[in-house]
């Protein structure tokens, strides 16, 4: 048997792609290994939204290098979205790569591993345009939750974000393949089911021979048999409908939480980032969520340091975060991102000191507001649907979310994972909550 390592870095779109390919690589005697050095075969599956990520896989692969230049058997494939982006590009920096894979022709990789293993080297393989998609075994991370993709691509163009120009226009996948793989899922022990999309609710916008939407595809997954919850993300701020949110009420397995992405809380900086709405646009929305949805947990993602962003418009979102009870943020600062309309604005660049403190303020604010939300649920009973078990500082403890998604630590001594369970919430700490089972 065969070996292959592969590091994902980035989001769940990633770490989806990743179980594709493991799948695939399944069907050529392929066994996947914890331990790089085990590997005959090496992957690196990465991520290009933040400078730090693509410079930590080049350094990664580095490493891997050293050991093929001192005579390990090995091929590494540089895939993901650096692959896509810089292509062959990355041969100059790292020319003891075999094979670079785009993330639209990952269905190819049996033919192109085929080809490396027979000696062929430094193939590139990243087009412009998606390959088709093909039913493939997709070998999942052993845990409670199956990330399914139903949209792939960002019709956006927001000026900060690569995302366009790696993954592609948006494409969605249609709903019977995505049944097919949730039933599969479900077969296989999942207890829950997270749909995928760079902009989950554009779902159905491109298809020509019907009227369906993330409304309807919920619908048809609520209606499959067997206990389990639904989630989906991300969803953009102007394509949340109120059919939606009600769908979302109405359906007993989706559950409540929503991430909805503002990244700035200025209505200036929005326009400069291309985002469709203003500060008050996105305010309507998230109100109307939160007023929809009882005990609805909304999350959003947050830029510190945009080009050209004054004093006065950061706190902007300092107030925004309050002002919207957001429960929790993602927080990064800008990063410039080759082809980018943003990255051309050099002359707007903020200094990195003025980024790192903005920054600092923001996950503090971000604690604040974290610490705020799961305080409001103590004394309340909540189902958990329990992912781990551990021994905790010397005690033995299970690990879950609430339906909201908000994580709860109990006391247990047996493990629980996979079940649900109803749990009194006791106290609360910034990033969890603490409950009991009720017996």
């Amino acid at each position: 048997m065969k070996r292959v390592f592969i590091d994902t870095m980035g989001c769940q779109m990633n770490k989806s792609d990743t179980e594709r390919m493991l799948g695939m690589l399944s069907y050529l005697g392929y066994d996947e290994t914890k331990e790089p050095k085990e590997a005959d075969l090496l992957i690196i599956n990465t991520c290009s939204i933040r400078q730090l990520s693509e410079d930590k896989a080049f350094s990664e692969i580095g490493t891997w290098g050293q050991w093929k230049k001192h005579g390990k058997d090995i091929k590494i494939v540089f895939s993901g979205c650096v692959a896509q982006q810089k292509q062959k590009e990355i041969f100059k920096r790292a020319p003891y790569v075999d094979l670079v894979i785009g993330t639209h022709n990952i269905y190819q990789l049996p033919d192109l591993i085929k080809r490396i293993e027979n000696g062929e080297t430094r193939i590139c393989e990243c087009p412009d345009t998606p390959y088709g998609e093909k039913d493939i075994e997709i070998k999942r991370v052993k845990s409670v939750n199956a990330w399914i993709p139903i949209t792939e691509g960002c019709n956006n163009f927001c000026t900060y974000c690569i995302v366009p120009y790696t993954r592609g226009r948006e494409r969605s996948r249609l709903p019977e393949t995505i049944i097919k793989e949730t039933k599969d899922a479900l077969s296989q022990g999942f207890k829950e089911i997270t749909l995928l999309g760079q902009n989950v609710d554009s779902y159905g916008k491109d298809f020509k021979d019907r009227e369906y939407r993330l409304a309807d595809l919920l619908t048809e997954l609520n209606d499959i048999e067997g206990d389990f919850w639904i989630r989906f993300v991300t969803s953009y701020p102007t394509d949340i409908t109120d059919n939606l949110i009600e769908t979302a009420v109405k359906l007993d397995k989706v559950c409540e939480y929503f991430h909805i992405p503002m990244q700035s809380g200025s209505s200036e900086v929005l326009k400069k980032m291309n985002r469709r709405y203003d500060r008050e646009t996105y305010a309507k929305i998230a109100n109307k969520v939160r007023d929809m949805v009882p005990d609805v947990t909304i999350t959003s993602d947050f830029i510190a340091g945009f080009p050209g962003e004054t004093e006065e418009q950061f706190e902007e979102t300092l107030t925004a975060m309050d002002e919207l009870n957001l429960d929790y943020s993602n927080t990064a600062a800008y990063s410039p991102r080759e082809k980018t309309v943003a990255a051309k604005w050099v002359d707007l660049y903020i200094p990195e000191d003025v980024k790192t403190e903005r920054l600092r303020r923001l996950n503090e604010k971000n604690m604040e507001c974290c610490l705020r939300s799961n305080q409001k649920f103590v004394g309340r009973e909540l189902d958990v649907l329990i992912e781990n078990f551990e021994n905790h500082k010397g005690k033995n403890v299970v690990t879950g979310r609430t339906r909201n998604n908000k994580i709860v630590h109990i006391p247990c001594e047996k493990d629980l994972t996979g079940k649900f369970v109803k749990v009194k919430i006791t106290g609360a700490k910034t990033w969890y909550i603490n409950g009991e089972i009720i017996d």
